[in-house]
């Protein structure tokens, strides 16, 4: 049993480092397309595929589509998340949690901040190839949308899986995590705001940092249970 344990526990490192390692070295190469004065042609490919050909400033779908991406981009706005992360920290102050609530506020700070630098670092303008149908105010690369989700919401996905009572709840709280990261990644593409490469570069940066901070909860978790040595 002690084996089969370890052998688990070694199987996640592996898993986690391969993660983190293909975010990084995804970020690094996609970094090299954002520093080129000439857009991609697959960058641009992707984009023109969201609107009506002929048209770069209709999106291609109904109307109300068109809304509903609007709102599900909002779930990777700093209103919500900073709400989400903020219902987390309180719970989990008033269950006396106090390391976990400070974890939870380190983690997604640090990602925020790290977006902010990242943004800062390569300075790459925002498309102009079609109509942007959401306001946008700072730098392109990486997306800040598809980032920080992932650091958001699987942070607090790897926070709240401590709480499941069985692998299938666990299971299910990484995969709304993950489904909402890819939602919100797509949602910049169609209102036109970011280049795909943007996006992909969001989400290696995203899932390398949120990985981080699961193997950092890991380690915290057993802090917690373990006894005190007198």
């Amino acid at each position: 049993m002690f084996q089969s344990l370890r052998n688990r526990i070694q199987l996640s490192l592996l898993i986690a480092g391969l993660i983190i390692a293909g975010g990084l070295w995804g970020f690094v190469e996609l970094s090299e397309v954002a520093r080129d004065s000439d857009p991609h042609a697959f960058d641009m490919r992707i984009l023109l595929a969201f609107r009506t050909a002929g048209d770069p400033s209709d999106p291609i779908g109904p109307s109300w589509f068109e809304e509903a991406v609007r709102d599900i981009t909002a779930l990777g706005g700093a209103v919500v998340l900073i709400y989400f992360t903020a219902i987390v920290i309180i719970y989990l102050l008033l269950v006396r949690r106090w390391g976990l609530a400070v974890f939870a506020f380190v983690s997604i700070a640090g990602g925020q901040l790290l977006s902010s630098l990242l943004k800062l670092g390569i300075d790459r303008p925002r498309p102009e190839l079609v109509s942007h149908l959401s306001q946008v105010h700072t730098m392109s690369f990486p997306s800040g949308h598809a980032m920080l989700s992932a650091v958001t919401y699987l942070t607090l996905g790897a926070l709240l899986s401590r709480a499941m009572p069985n692998r299938a709840a666990t299971l299910y709280v990484f995969c709304v995590a993950i489904l909402t990261t890819l939602m919100v990644g797509m949602s910049r593409l169609y209102l036109g705001v970011h280049w795909p490469s943007d996006v992909l570069a969001g989400w290696c940066a995203g899932f390398a940092w949120a990985t981080l901070c699961w193997l950092a909860s890991q380690w915290l978790g057993r802090q917690d249970t373990a006894p005190d040595n007198i």
